[in-house]
């Protein structure tokens, strides 16, 4: 269906639904910002040609009122810190930034729940949480920058996947406007529910295709006591990834965390953090964790993961024995996207995921690729739940045109490699407007199909974040 242009009356209408101050139009450089998020490629960033900033449940259905009425395409947004063009607007229209509906409305001890707006900061609701001894496990890498409405959106995952899960597994309730502007209310503070459809199941990691979460509801745990961090270093990638399925399946133990690391990520995380560990000679890294409330368990399961990893013969082993050198071996580990982000004009995060035991197969698939392609690919990610993050980049001799005609044929063997080990393209980053073209090597003609079709039952109009999921 085509859209249709934001004209000055349907500004006027906005700044009458929100005020004037919180509608930006006609200032490129402000709405630049709206139009893009962290994927590096920069063709797809799309400037909006208005941002509205709703502060309340009812404006954001007015607005969806108004845009379904006027067939304008709305792109919801949180802090734009995804990695899969989901916050970009394709189509222009209108940005809905949901920057000013950031309040913690409840943290509910009784029932082990937190009612959050959408805006919340991740890393905001985990201070509140820890003097209570509570948290919400499923916060992804990027919990000092992500909101919680984008976590749900993307039913994002992170460093403690392996063992606590990704998102969904937390949300409980939401308050949901649909493109047609009405109020839902699905789910609450209870934690079983199989009446009907699950709807909630359905949202959570809909991309904002949907609808738009205005309130959610987080399952919380209670916060563990104690954890050991180990840092290993090894000479090749080879010791090191299989140490991953020897530890889930053989340990009979689930860490908190298995995080792998290659070379060219390792290194260069370390050298732009002026690390003193010796990582020169470190050809991989992996990060291992075990938590829990009880010491003993989580001492007996660190040395477990330890003595798997001194029968492959690494180079060093680092036991932090202290939440500073906990925190040292994390900060590695998180700085490795910006880095890798600085050593090449151009490149493409990538968010595969395998089985837990195809992971040394799919490591030596990027590695044959790499040498196909003439291509360096880092690869890191949460290797204990096989996500895996590999990170083409562009060779500096390499010309804009011919990176651009590389890439599409890399990620397709790449997607295709991986589909054939039983994996697929995206573990928590989403589909959004940088993947939509690849679904197809993964998804039926008939799965896609249905997804369509939910698409058209709850958004007629299309209006909501189009040019997201599907080519």
């Amino acid at each position: 269906m085509p859209f249709a242009p934001v004209t000055d009356s349907i500004v006027r209408e906005l700044c009458a639904i929100c005020g004037d101050a919180r509608v930006i139009f006609g200032d490129a450089s402000r709405l630049a910002r709206y139009g893009r998020d962290q994927v590096p490629e920069k063709h797809l960033h799309v400037p909006p040609e208005v941002v509205v900033m709703p502060g309340s449940a009812a404006e954001v259905q007015a607005v969806m009122r108004l845009a379904n009425r006027a067939l304008v395409p709305v792109t919801p947004r949180g802090a734009g810190s995804g990695l899969s063009g989901g916050a970009i607007p394709v189509h222009g229209g209108i940005c809905l930034s949901m920057e000013r509906m950031d309040r913690i409305l409840e943290v509910d001890t009784a029932n082990l729940v937190a009612v959050v707006e959408p805006g919340v900061v991740t890393n905001r609701l985990d201070e509140v949480l820890k003097p209570l001894g509570l948290f919400f496990a499923g916060y992804p890498m990027s919990e000092e920058v992500c909101t919680l409405g984008g976590n749900a959106a993307h039913n994002a995952g992170g460093g403690r996947a392996v063992k606590y899960g990704v998102t969904r597994r937390y949300i409980t309730g939401l308050e949901v406007v649909t493109p047609a502007g009405e109020l839902l209310t699905l789910g609450g503070k209870r934690f079983k529910d199989v009446t009907g459809y699950d709807l909630l199941g359905l949202l959570v990691g809909s991309e904002g295709t949907l609808g738009i979460f205005t309130r959610i509801t987080i399952r919380l745990l209670p916060r563990p006591r104690y954890r050991r961090s180990l840092l290993v270093l090894f000479d090749g990638v080879q010791p090191a990834i299989e140490t991953v399925p020897e530890i889930v399946i053989k340990g009979r133990m689930v860490p908190a965390s298995i995080e792998f690391m290659d070379r060219i990520s390792f290194q260069e995380a370390c050298r732009s953090l002026r690390e003193g560990i010796p990582y020169q000679r470190a050809g991989a890294a992996m990060l291992l964790e075990s938590d829990g409330s009880h010491e003993a368990q989580v001492a007996a399961e660190a040395r477990m993961m330890e003595s798997v990893c001194l029968a492959r013969g690494p180079l060093d082993v680092f036991a932090a024995d202290s939440e500073e050198e906990s925190g040292r071996f994390w900060k590695i580990r998180k700085q490795i996207p910006w880095t890798l982000k600085t050593l090449a004009t151009h490149s493409s995060i990538e968010d595969i995921v395998v089985p837990v035991g195809a992971i040394p197969a799919i490591i030596g698939k990027i590695q044959a690729l790499s040498s196909q392609y003439a291509v360096r690919i880092p690869v890191f990610g949460h290797a204990g739940d096989g996500n895996l993050h590999a990170h083409p980049l562009k060779d500096p001799g390499q010309t804009e045109a011919a990176w651009y005609d590389l890439i599409p044929r890399l990620l397709s063997d790449l997607y295709r490699e991986t589909a054939a080990l039983g994996g697929t393209i995206s573990g928590e980053h989403g589909i959004g407007s940088k993947r939509r073209g690849y679904l197809r090597l993964v998804m039926d003609a008939g799965q896609i199909e249905l997804l369509r079709k939910i698409k058209n039952v709850m958004d007629p109009n299309g209006i909501l974040n189009p040019g997201k999921i599907f080519d």
